[in-house]
């Protein structure tokens, strides 16, 4: 899952990105309102943390912009600024969450983990698709009440395809989406590839459905 972390302050961004990179989340970062447009412009994200109060401009012309561009990421406010009209304001633009500054980590990992269960997988920790079935909480993947043992990278890819099932995505997406914007500095994307095909590998063998299709030229689906 991908996160943007959008907060000028250093230390604060550094701290979260570290908690969550042992949940499993890749960060990015802009410490900057101008920063933050690009970043948004250029790509997607599982969820966005956005503080208002930015240099060079206010994080609600963040949401705005969001909105503008029919994005669907997700955002949660963290910001000092703790005003009602400001968390109403934020919440009627477009934010899913605000949470006050300052908050306790876990506070957040777990805001975070119920706006994409909210967006992607309908408000539920267990995903189940036939003979496929995945705890959210657990991080854990049966086929036919048999554990699959994947890597992050390949329970990353599966939650992203589910997320954006029967929708073709580009091998430059996916990589994007497991690399961030180190995708952009890669030669070839065929890092993706090997981790696709581990995953159908590994799936095919526990006995799962072909649900991952592969769109020559084009990239990948996940077919219901």
């Amino acid at each position: 899952m991908k996160l943007l972390i959008i907060e000028d302050e250093p230390a604060l961004s550094k701290s979260i990105a570290t908690y969550l990179a042992g949940e499993s989340y890749l960060c990015e970062f802009a410490d900057t309102f101008a920063k933050a447009l690009e970043k948004i412009a250029l790509y997607s994200y599982d969820c966005i943390l956005l503080d208002l109060m930015l240099p060079g401009g206010s994080g609600l012309k963040i949401l705005e912009e969001l909105k503008r561009q029919n994005k669907t990421d997700g955002v949660i406010i963290i910001s000092a600024k703790n005003a009602l009209e400001d968390k109403i304001l934020g919440l009627q633009i477009g934010a899913d969450d605000y949470l006050a500054k300052p908050f306790h980590l876990s506070e957040l990992t777990a805001r975070i983990h119920a706006v994409i269960r909210r967006k992607q997988f309908g408000h539920s920790n267990l995903i189940k698709q036939n003979e496929l079935e995945i705890d959210l909480l657990a991080k854990s993947v049966q086929v036919k009440e048999i554990p699959v043992l994947l890597t992050k990278k390949e329970l990353d890819l599966l939650l992203y395809f589910i997320g954006n099932k029967n929708r073709v995505i580009s091998k430059a997406a996916l990589a994007e989406h497991l690399s961030g914007d180190l995708a952009d500095m890669l030669d070839s994307h065929d890092f993706v590839y090997a981790h696709i095909k581990n995953l159908k590998k590994k799936l095919h063998e526990a006995g799962c459905d072909s649900y991952l299709k592969t769109i020559y030229g084009v990239g990948y689906k996940w077919e219901l």
